[in-house]
Order: structure tokens, then C-alpha cells, then sequence
């Protein structure tokens, strides 16, 4: 339902003898919204923009109320440690905050390296070269050692003639 409100001035200047008569209900409302002409100034403009111009009450919570039900979100602390040595030999340690969860848990190197993929290609290219590297010792260390057997076994051989 709208309602347009006139003042006392816009009535008599805009009410010709023609002007048709307005219901008592209407008229009513329309006398009540009109500001009085004693005393009280008009609003400036027309009563919508002094309608927009009012105070809207804000959307959501009052700004005092939500700091203390603000949800908050816990974070738990996990620390995990992958060691490696130049043997290849990889160990893995958990902590959660202070407590030790697992300590010294030998791990094999191709888990690391599935790991580390997993978490990020920055993170799996140094340990992949780590490995790679621990390998290439490793193929040397048992090619030295192949190389001693042989030398071993020519030797009993020679013991067993």
C-alpha cells in the first residue's frame, strides 16, 4: 500500500473544484503522516528520500556480540622429521606439541620419495636427488664388494687345488 502525503500548501494549490473527493480512511492517514504546521520543520525533500534517509537496522550480529561468540578454530601442532643419510637409510620422528608420538622409525627410501611427491614437485625434486645419489653409492658399494668376492672366491679356489 502507498501513501502520498501532501502538505497544507500542495493541497490548496493542487486541489481544483474538480479534484475528486478522497476516502475518510485515506484522509485520515494522509492528515496523521503530514507534519503539523506548528512549530516542527518540514523534512527536507519528499517523505520517500526522508523514508531512505532514516536509519536502516544493519544485517547480522551487533558488533559487540561477536567477538565473544565467534567461533574458534583449533589447530593441532604435528611435527614431522624425515632424516636421510648418505647411505640411503631414512628414519622418520612424530611429535604432537611436546610429546614424542614415534621416534627413530626406520622408513624405506621409495616411501619418502611417494611422500614427498605427494605433498609438493618442490619438495620431491632435492629429496629425489638425494636418493638418486644414496643409490649410485650404493651400486659402487656393491659392485666393490662383488668385485672382493670374486677376488675371495678365486683365492679358496686356489686353497682347495
Amino acid at each position: 500500500m502507498t501513501v502520498d502525503v501532501l502538505t497544507h500548501d500542495e493541497e490548496t494549490a493542487s486541489a481544483p473544484a474538480s479534484a475528486p473527493e478522497v476516502p475518510a480512511a485515506e484522509a485520515a492517514v494522509t492528515e496523521s503522516a503530514s507534519p503539523s504546521s506548528e512549530g516542527s520543520p518540514e523534512p527536507a525533500g519528499s517523505p520517500e528520500q526522508a523514508a531512505e534517509e532514516a536509519p536502516k537496522p544493519k544485517r547480522g550480529r551487533p558488533k559487540g556480540a561477536t567477538a565473544a561468540t565467534a567461533k574458534k578454530t583449533r589447530t593441532v601442532e604435528l611435527i614431522l622429521t624425515v632424516t636421510g643419510t648418505a647411505d640411503g637409510e631414512w628414519q622418520a620422528e612424530l611429535k604432537n606439541g611436546s610429546k614424542w608420538v614415534a621416534k627413530g622409525l626406520e622408513i624405506p627410501a621409495a616411501a619418502v620419495s611417494r611422500a614427498a611427491k605427494e605433498l609438493h614437485a618442490d619438495l620431491s625434486g632435492p629429496i629425489d636427488e638425494v636418493i638418486n645419489q644414496a643409490r649410485e653409492a650404493q651400486a659402487a658399494k656393491v659392485a666393490a664388494l662383488e668385485a672382493e668376492l670374486e677376488k675371495a672366491k678365486q683365492a679358496l679356489a686356489e686353497l682347495d687345488a
